[in-house]
């Protein structure tokens, strides 16, 4: 076949683009982040790369129905919640995305952050700065048990490095079968029995897709549920949690505590309780944007390693489940 035709997405001077030179010669490529461009040179694209992260994006809803012989889309980002749409969702076309790529830094976070309630860091900062010389006890986490709600790539590397902590993992996943082979976790729950993982949980981890069936798949409810100790921590997408509920559960002490990446409204609002809240540490989104490899660099390999099976004509790796949603 001849070279096919590849339309990115994304700003033409953002410096990621520069890991397509790996490709030119394999790939008539035009790049721009103006609709009417993008609109224009849609009928010949057979593949469509969807940044999503560079900044401001298009509607690809209006890309996509221009472009018939489109074959092919690939996200930049692992969530695809904002991509899908229900032609694309019933189309034959691919959808695949980076899933996994940044698993490894959002799981320093959830270490991170179980830690820093453990360890009562925030105290320890505190007592620094006031030049206080103030002893205090503090937890271990070792033989203590992690529920991991949404045991995909990230839940997994999540698991990994707590268990090497001595850390028990619990793991609730759609379908509980595809990790009976998984030395990973201790007990595998149905997303039924989900209740009766976090009554046992001391650290709550969420990494599950946004999809209809998990937007605020965690709240008063499952809240109740928790024990009084436990530490909640969000890698995966905010809505999961409904924040009310959560603000609720924190404000009286239901919760130790929560360390949280994603929010429901982003970028949290300047008077969001969470910021007056000595239970919460915030990370404004961006833990997996890892410098050292550069996180967008890392993604952009991802793709290029992707159209290189596409051009050999064997399967795509990171294929979506569409109607899923992840």
């Amino acid at each position: 076949m001849g070279k096919p035709n590849l339309l990115v997405i994304c700003p033409p001077d953002h410096y990621a683009l520069r890991k397509l030179d790996a490709i030119r010669d394999s790939a008539d490529i035009f790049v721009s982040n103006d609709i009417a461009e993008l609109e224009r040179h849609a009928p010949e694209s057979d593949i469509v790369l969807f940044s999503g992260l560079t900044g401001a994006s298009v509607p690809f809803e209006e890309i996509w129905r221009r472009g018939p012989n489109i074959e092919w889309v690939h996200s930049l980002a692992t969530g695809v919640e904002k991509l899908l749409f229900p032609e694309l969702i019933d189309s034959p076309v691919p959808v695949t995305n980076a899933r996994g790529v940044f698993k490894r830094s959002l799981a320093e976070f959830a270490v991170m952050g179980m830690l820093y309630f453990s360890k009562r860091v925030r105290r320890l900062v505190e007592n620094q700065r006031a030049h206080r010389w103030d002893e205090f006890a503090v937890d271990w986490v070792f033989g203590k048990v992690m529920g991991v709600v949404g045991y995909g790539e990230i839940g997994r590397e999540c698991a990994v490095l707590a268990k090497a902590l001595g850390v028990k993992i619990f793991a609730a996943r759609r379908q509980p079968e595809l990790s009976k082979a998984d030395p990973i976790p201790d007990r595998i729950f149905a997303t039924s029995e989900l209740k009766a993982m976090l009554e046992l949980s001391d650290v709550v981890l969420l990494a599950a897709p946004l999809t209809p069936e998990t937007r605020h798949m965690i709240g008063d409810a499952e809240f109740g549920a928790m024990k009084s100790s436990a530490i909640v921590i969000n890698v995966g997408r905010g809505p999961v949690i409904d924040e009310q509920a959560l603000v609720r559960a924190l404000r009286e002490k239901r919760l130790h505590g929560a360390a949280l990446d994603v929010f429901e409204t982003e970028p949290l609002k300047p008077d969001h309780p969470f910021w007056e809240m000595d239970n919460v540490l915030i990370s404004p989104h961006c833990t997996d944007r890892t410098r050292n490899p550069d996180w967008l660099e890392l993604t952009m390999q991802c793709f290029i390693d992707n159209f290189n099976r596409y051009v050999r004509g064997e399967p795509l790796l990171n294929v979506v489940d569409k109607k899923a949603g992840y």
